[in-house]
């Protein structure tokens, strides 16, 4: 539109000058006027023309100049670090266009900023906890309230495994954002790798009193992943699914193939997830009031699985919670 109005304000000028002149060309030849005041109204017509077209091009370059001065203030404030800064959307259609840019950029940082600065706050308070506890207990056993018995030390030595776990959770994810996570893969037996895991998380989950349970297709083809990572996702899995198993109820890990994907289950007999949570289950320290995880876990699979180019959900059955991710084959072991 403004376009079409600058042409239309072109258009009135040259008409007020074609005018000016035929005017001045009648009345020339009439003898209304002498050569004289001839040329006194070509110069003064010239003016008014020339003040015209300043005025026009004046209104055109404030048209552009407010917007992009604007933008500029804008872009200083987010160089400072207020990523608030928006502008308003006007002027000619580049100039909107570019505005529009400006502000959905600027809400990006601003929600990156803000899930930056509860990340760290998650982190800080997850870090805080188990070094609380080993401070405390250190401190008792210098002054001699505590013992240093060989069971303080188990318990000291968990709370150290237990920080260490949450570092290499923590560098794990980190990896996986800066683009920095490398997998090695190779040829996997998905047999081999679910009974490894079971085995590793057998003795834990009997101290809580539930049962592994695996059905895993003998037949079933190769797998083309990390096995580190991938055994990582099972441990993680299965250690999510005992923690929120109650006494006396069983988790299984099953596994399955068809001619696209290798498809693992993991399925608990609890309560199942949390269903104002089950939407977020994989997102960062998202985890229900009464979890004592980290609410990594899920995450760090999530990340590994995305990574390994398959998918992962969850879903809440009549039966407790169930976990399912699926993978690609090997190229060349199509399922049996």
């Amino acid at each position: 539109m403004r376009g079409f109005g600058c042409l239309f304000v072109f258009v009135v000028l040259l008409a007020v000058a074609a005018g000016g002149a035929g005017v001045w060309a009648i009345a020339t030849a009439l003898g209304l006027i002498g050569a004289s005041d001839a040329g006194r109204l070509v110069a003064t017509a010239g003016v008014v023309v020339g003040l015209l077209l300043l005025l026009g091009v004046a209104r055109l370059i404030r048209s552009f100049a407010r917007p992009v001065d604007d933008l500029v203030q804008a872009a200083s404030r987010v160089e400072e670090g207020d990523y608030s800064a928006r502008v308003i959307v006007k002027g000619p259609r580049d100039l909107r266009s570019l505005a529009r840019a400006f502000n959905a950029m600027s809400a990006r940082l601003e929600e990156v900023d803000r899930q930056r600065r509860a990340y760290l706050a998650d982190v800080t308070h997850e870090l805080r906890t188990p070094l609380s506890v080993i401070q405390g207990q250190l401190e008792g056993v210098i002054d001699g309230i505590y013992a240093p018995d060989p069971e303080r030390m188990r318990a000291l030595l968990d709370q150290v495994q237990t920080l260490d776990g949450l570092i290499g959770d923590l560098r794990t994810l980190t990896l996986v954002e800066t683009g920095g996570l490398v997998l090695r893969r190779e040829p996997v037996d998905v047999g081999v790798l679910i009974s490894g895991a079971v085995d590793a998380l057998r003795a834990t989950a009997a101290d809580r009193g539930v049962g592994l349970l695996t059905d895993v297709n003998p037949d079933l083809p190769i797998l083309d992943a990390d096995p580190v990572r991938m055994r990582s996702v099972l441990s993680n899995l299965l250690s999510n699914a005992i923690r929120h198993t109650p006494p006396g109820g069983t988790v299984t890990v099953a596994a399955s193939a068809d001619p696209g994907a290798m498809h693992v289950l993991v399925r608990d007999t609890g309560p199942g997830f949390p269903p104002d949570l089950l939407s977020r289950v994989f997102e960062r320290f998202v985890r229900s009031p009464e979890s004592s995880g980290s609410g990594l876990g899920l995450a760090i699979a999530r990340d590994l699985v995305v990574a390994h180019g398959g998918t992962i959900s969850a879903r809440n059955e009549p039966g407790g919670a169930v976990v399912e991710l699926s993978l690609p084959l090997a190229t060349g072991h199509p399922a049996a």
